[in-house]
């Protein structure tokens, strides 16, 4: 059985395309400073937000969903920047499109939904910080 520390390592080294969930296109927001400092580590930003589809955010094209994402890049992980509630859904599509990994942000959790990813084989890290894990486990 994998530790979460487990899956923070694995997705740190494994994982290179993140398609992020909820990716504001106001440089103000949380979403948007994780999602620019990943960029600027080198891994591919997919943006999926429904308000903000057909608009481009940090130079790439915004996506109303999962689904219509992984139609134009492969997901390596899915990093979800919602609120707890909106997370089920989102874990649906992420085993539907054969996402290897999820990440749930600082002050998300789901329970039922981080069950149901695991039986479905993702790794899970919920309630932390992609860019702050990222920078205190530098990768070689």
């Amino acid at each position: 059985m994998n530790t979460e520390l487990d899956d923070v390592r694995a997705i740190l080294r494994d994982c290179r395309t993140v398609a992020v969930v909820g990716l504001s296109p106001r440089p103000e927001r949380d979403s948007h400073r994780v999602a620019r400092y990943m960029l600027q580590q080198g891994w591919r930003i997919v943006p999926v937000n429904p308000v903000a589809a057909g608009q481009t955010i940090l130079g790439e094209p915004v996506y109303p969903s999962l689904a219509e994402a992984a139609k134009h890049a492969h997901i390596d992980l899915v990093d979800c920047f919602r609120n707890s509630a909106d997370i089920p859904p989102i874990v649906d599509e992420a085993i539907a499109i054969g996402a290897p990994a999820l990440w749930l942000q600082l002050g998300v959790q789901h329970a039922g939904a981080v069950a149901k990813a695991r039986a479905a084989g993702l790794r899970v890290v919920e309630n932390r910080c992609l860019m702050v894990d990222h920078a205190n486990h530098p990768q070689p």
